[in-house]
């Protein structure tokens, strides 16, 4: 199983977003052939005010980033792990950050809402206030992508281990985490938790993520990139450089099960008062 991960400068352009992240699949569909590929969250529309991101928000199965997502993995009998998009929720003020996934023909073979909200404020100053136009979900979701078990995750999720672990007992042996990563957060904190996830899991870590400068409201901020696989082991198997691209790798079942049957944690867990 090959996984691929699209690295974005999505904006508050949803059509310019939406070309962008076509066109990266198509590349990366050419040129290497994946069985499964990932978007980084909030592609089809990031930044903006809250009214923009409430007109950009989309009713699925009907909105156009959702048809475009299906359209594509139906055309080219691939599987996409499409980021997230804005979801309206009907009878919400709020709307969803959503993954939802498609196999190979088009089919809807998963739906997750972003957990844990982005509220914080970064070393710059930067307040980040997630939750005033987000509702946060409340289910763990894992899918199945032809016998590897794919779990679910977005971004500062990153940051809450019971998530992982939840995931973890529920079979995952690919964690997906779509991402938009500050700067300030990602230069220090990035690469490590995404290893530190990938170790005490004992699975492929994916993460697809933003990359660059985008406008919210009057400001602008900037994103980290670096979009990485790690493997079982915590090691980096795959990164992206600075700017819009993609990156590749095989997964190895026969690494997971090895790295299982050496450091056993599953085995070794006890109940915690």
């Amino acid at each position: 199983m090959k996984l691929a991960l699209i690295q974005m400068n999505s904006s508050d352009d949803k059509a310019a977003n939406l070309a962008q992240a076509e066109k990266l699949i198509l590349r990366v569909i050419e040129s290497e052939r994946p069985d499964w590929i990932s978007l980084p969250e909030v592609f089809s529309f990031m930044g903006g005010t809250r009214e923009q991101k409430a007109a950009a928000a989309e009713t699925f199965p009907d909105g156009e980033a959702y048809r475009l997502m299906r359209g594509l993995a139906r055309r080219h009998g691939v599987f996409i792990h499409a980021g997230s998009m804005l979801e309206r929720i009907p009878g919400e003020d709020r709307l969803g950050n959503t993954t939802v996934a498609f196999d190979r023909s088009g089919a809807e073979v998963a739906r997750y809402r972003k957990i844990h909200m982005f509220d914080v404020t970064t070393p710059d100053g930067q307040d980040y206030r997630e939750s005033a136009t987000m509702k946060p979900g409340e289910d763990v979701v894992t899918y199945d992508c032809e016998g590897v078990t794919i779990g679910c995750a977005i971004c500062y999720d990153l940051r809450f281990p019971a998530l992982f672990a939840a995931l973890a007992a529920r079979g995952a042996q690919v964690i997906a985490l779509p991402s938009a990563f500050t700067l300030q957060t990602g230069k220090d904190h990035w690469d490590v938790l995404c290893r530190a996830r990938a170790i005490e899991t004992q699975t492929y870590f994916a993460a697809a993520a933003q990359t660059g400068q985008f406008r919210q409201g009057k400001e602008m901020r900037a994103t980290f990139g670096h979009s990485l696989i790690a493997d079982p082991w915590g090691l980096v198997v795959a990164k992206a450089s600075d700017g819009v691209g993609f990156v590749t790798t095989s997964v190895d079942l026969d690494l997971i099960s090895r790295v299982r049957r050496q450091i056993p944690v599953a085995s070794h867990k006890i109940a915690l008062t």
